[in-house]
């Protein structure tokens, strides 16, 4: 049996308790520690009482005020949806154009926009619309590939572009060079004319300029000027979406001749509601202007 002594320098007992020549001290906790101790572990049993807590084989324990952090974000949510609904409900009646023209409706529409934006877009066209060189367009410039009108633009974010969505914009470039009559010299030939129309300087007379009137001018249009209802992209400019980081401005281009690359965008229609793409239309289009 421990022997206790009472320590005459610090005045305290000791636990009976000595290792080689030491002795320990009997220091009790201040009483005001524990008082709280003993408060938290009756707050923490009246908790798992009262709060959701233990988690059991099919899911938890509600407790007895089955309260729901989620539940709680739904009201929100709920809340913030009918508040909202006024605003939402003349969206859904408007068309675009309508949208753009009343200056409140427009205000709403730019602001929800940009936050549909960030959420949906972004990820794929970069924050801003600036896109991503070689994989997906720029939307903060006046080059619409398949139009840039209010309308356009709504209906490109509705039914997407070369998906399974039947209402989707469809179209694909022919590969020339690779089973056509068009030979590794006529290729080099239209890539040089189509550098010198993104140049701003065509080369009138030149046997890639016949070329291109025989072979292209369906789609582009003469001049290259593009053709918005065929998603054929003007090549008067010098903007090259598939144009990768280490290739030249002709490889590129010849390499979209031989072997063309067509990129894809899923439809929102039945992802995301009606307003919301009616916001996103109006938002895109004021990134760049707009047609």
């Amino acid at each position: 049996m421990a022997h206790v002594e009472h320590d005459v320098i610090s005045g305290q007992n000791t636990t009976g308790h000595e290792w080689d020549g030491i002795k320990e001290l009997n220091t009790p906790l201040p009483k005001w520690w524990v008082y709280v101790f003993w408060a938290c572990v009756i707050w923490a049993i009246g908790y798992w009482i009262a709060m959701p807590t233990w988690p059991t084989t099919n899911g938890f324990t509600r407790g007895m005020l089955e309260y729901s952090s989620r539940g709680d974000l739904a009201n929100e949510l709920d809340i913030q949806k009918k508040a909202r609904s006024q605003w939402l409900t003349k969206l859904e009646a408007a068309s675009v154009e309508d949208i753009a023209k009343d200056k409140t409706l427009l205000n709403y529409a730019l602001a929800g926009g940009k936050i549909a934006f960030g959420e949906n877009c972004s990820a794929c066209h970069g924050s801003g619309g600036v896109g991503v060189a070689g994989a997906y367009p720029r939307l903060a410039d006046d080059e619409w590939i398949w139009g840039g009108t209010l309308e356009d633009i709504h209906q490109t974010i509705q039914y997407g572009v070369r998906n399974e969505n039947g209402e989707s914009r469809q179209s694909e470039m022919l590969a020339f060079g690779t089973g056509d009559t068009l030979d590794a010299t006529q290729v080099d030939q239209l890539a040089d004319y189509v550098l010198s129309l993104s140049s701003k300087t065509p080369a009138a007379g030149s046997p890639g300029e016949a070329i291109f009137a025989e072979r292209c001018t369906a789609c582009h249009a003469e001049g290259g000027v593009g053709t918005k209802e065929l998603g054929a992209p003007a090549l008067n400019n010098n903007i090259w979406l598939f144009k990768g980081d280490k290739e030249s401005a002709k490889q590129g281009v010849v390499n979209q001749i031989t072997k063309p690359r067509h990129g894809s965008m899923p439809a929102w229609a039945g992802r995301l509601d009606a307003a919301t793409i009616k916001m996103l239309a109006v938002y895109v289009h004021s990134l760049g202007g707009g047609k």
